[in-house]
């Protein structure tokens, strides 16, 4: 599984003129399931995503995490972050898993980080989205479990 997190002051979801998710301060993060991923790749990231300390603490140190600020959690899934990009000039997507377990997987995150905090939204699996967010910093890390 891999995340690319973005620590925001706020981020949206839109889809078809709708907004889908949205949140203020916390974390954007867009979501790619690769083939193999499971419960453990999972739980994982959504204890990496909630403890990863990328927010500020009184001295200006990135110290306290999402589960510290009770910031919002946006989750974005993007399977174009499972992109082989290393020949030609076309991104291959063999590296994603399959649509199907892109979606369970990353409805079981979305499921998991709801169940251990209080503010959690998400974009659309498979839909066409505009994605909105004002990158705090800028910060922003790759992460993989």
């Amino acid at each position: 599984m891999i995340a690319l997190l973005q620590r925001v002051t706020e981020a949206s979801v839109v889809v078809a003129g709708e907004t889908v998710g949205a949140i203020g301060a916390g974390l954007m993060v867009l979501v790619a399931v690769e083939p193999g991923d499971g419960e453990a790749q999972a739980q994982r990231m959504c204890e990496r995503l909630l403890g990863y300390r990328v927010f500020s603490d009184d001295t200006g140190r990135m110290n306290l995490s999402l589960a510290d600020t009770l910031g919002g959690l946006l989750l974005v899934p993007q399977f174009t972050l499972a992109a082989d990009t290393r020949k030609g000039m076309r991104p291959s997507f063999t590296t994603a898993a399959a649509p199907e377990e892109g979606r369970h997987w990353f409805d079981r995150l979305a499921e998991l980080a709801r169940a251990a905090h209080p503010e959690v939204a998400t974009g659309r699996f498979g839909a066409h989205m505009q994605v909105r967010l004002v990158n705090d910093g800028p910060v922003t890390i790759l992460l993989r479990s």
